[in-house]
């Protein structure tokens, strides 16, 4: 009974947020999504608690990490009750790919029990979210797309969309090519679409737009995250140097569908700085 009270007053509370902020007033804003990454040690502490304060803060859709044959120890059925309670929705996944780095839930181990987990759960994409290093080699580049297209098969059967998630290694050359380019020419448009990750384009010196130009609808997500001036640090949105403003204004050639706010590491406690890259974007017609 007190946490069916406690969740009431929370949803009053966020209730109150919107009618009482500028982002009530922002037709483009919302609902707000979040790496739940960001939060990773308070979920490994709490997770239906750092849920709970994440739906406080006015962050509705979810791109969560980690799925390992269950999310964070809880089934698919248990975590989407979690999920309904707090009122909140996954949109999207993170994995592996499971090269070199075996673990279930990855690209090459329990993929399809992943995606009809996801599915369970109603997420509308999963994301080839990182290459460690020693699956950045010639010769695993050059096997990826066939991996990332059998994956994007997988998902499709299932309603899910498929995406690969870029760093700023993908930009650096290896033999004769530029991997990211690679990827994107020797993949399917429609089995393996782009999620942008802003932060980590700056961060390797490329201009997404000019990509977004290139391959027009291909980039439905994106990861909304600044970086520091002079450290090249992640920092809170607006509190660093990305032109978010020209970015977005490129939104529908990228064919941007959802956006989360990420921050890998923050000098402040992660949800303060959640906080704050919320107000920025309050302010935007993002």
């Amino acid at each position: 009974m007190e946490r069916r009270i406690f969740l009431k007053g929370l949803a009053l509370g966020v209730s109150g947020l919107y009618a009482h902020s500028s982002l009530a007033a922002n037709p483009y804003v919302g609902p707000l999504g979040v790496q739940l990454y960001t939060v990773r040690d308070a979920v490994a502490k709490d997770l239906e608690g750092s849920l709970e304060k994440l739906a406080g803060l006015g962050y509705k859709n979810l791109e969560i990490y980690g799925y390992n044959g269950t999310f964070f120890g809880k089934t698919a059925h248990d975590f989407k009750t979690i999920l309904d309670r707090v009122g909140l929705k996954v949109v999207s996944s993170h994995h592996t790919s499971g090269i070199a780095i075996k673990s279930k839930g990855t690209l090459s181990d329990g993929w399809q029990k992943a995606v009809e987990d996801l599915h369970h759960v109603g997420a509308e994409f999963m994301v080839c979210a990182f290459l460690f290093p020693n699956e950045r080699s010639t010769d695993h580049y050059k096997a990826l797309p066939n991996l990332l297209t059998s994956s994007g098969e997988a998902t499709k059967s299932a309603g899910i969309q498929f995406a690969y998630h870029n760093h700023d290694f993908e930009f650096v050359k290896s033999a004769d090519f530029i991997p990211y380019d690679f990827i994107l020419q020797n993949t399917s448009p429609d089995l393996v679409k782009m999620e942008a990750d802003l932060y980590w384009f700056g961060r390797a010196g490329i201009d997404p737009v000019a990509y977004f130009e290139k391959h027009p609808g291909r980039f439905p997500l994106w990861h909304v995250k600044d970086m520091e001036a002079g450290t090249k640090v992640f920092t809170e949105v607006g509190n660093g140097t990305i032109d978010f403003d020209r970015i977005f204004a490129a939104r529908k050639a990228a064919g941007l569908k959802y956006w989360f706010v990420e921050q890998d590491m923050s000098k402040r406690d992660p949800f303060e700085s959640l906080k704050i890259s919320r107000d920025y974007l309050a302010k935007k017609n993002y």
